[in-house]
């Protein structure tokens, strides 16, 4: 199968199967006039790979696992070298590091948030006047703890008053 029936096959463009390729996702034959030549194997591992990136693996990870499944676990639980991995799941350990890191860019992201929230509160009320509700607003109730989206204020056009720099100048004359 030609890279462009592959691609629609599967829900991606052809030049995100080039790129997969670039990154050793995928080992594709190619034909005598040197056509991509897509089998099923490689559709099904093609699969593998679209749904590992959906569920919010890197390419590095992807890769990781890819790897793990064609060498396999250790034999059995004693035959690995000490320090080698002999999880019988080649994903398990990847997924549990990348929840991880997902876990610590939250952490971080909230911190930033409230460092925001309280520095609008704190530095730009003279500037900017009062913080819009949202900044400060915890969860709302029932909507999956997320912060609640309540319109900022306008006066002149943009948030926290402003307006055109010509009918600021207006208004003062």
């Amino acid at each position: 199968m030609r890279i462009g029936d592959a691609a629609a096959l599967v829900g991606v463009t052809p030049r995100a199967l080039r790129y997969y390729e670039q990154r050793g996702l995928l080992r594709v034959r190619r034909n005598a006039v040197g056509h991509r030549d897509y089998d099923e194997a490689e559709l099904r591992r093609l699969r593998l790979v679209r749904g590992l990136l959906e569920a919010g693996l890197t390419v590095e990870d992807a890769h990781e696992i890819l790897a793990r499944l064609r060498t396999g676990p250790a034999a059995a639980p004693g035959a690995a070298a000490p320090g080698e991995d002999t999880d019988p799941c080649p994903a398990r350990r990847v997924v549990h590091r990348r929840l991880a890191a997902l876990d610590e860019d939250i952490a971080l992201l909230r911190r930033r948030r409230d460092r925001l929230a309280a520095q609008a509160e704190d530095r730009f009320a003279a500037v900017l006047g009062p913080a819009p509700p949202f900044l400060n607003a915890g969860p709302s109730p029932g909507a999956g703890g997320g912060p609640r989206r309540v319109q900022p204020r306008r006066m002149g056009g943009v948030p926290w008053g402003g307006g055109s720099l010509r009918r600021n100048a207006a208004r003062s004359a």
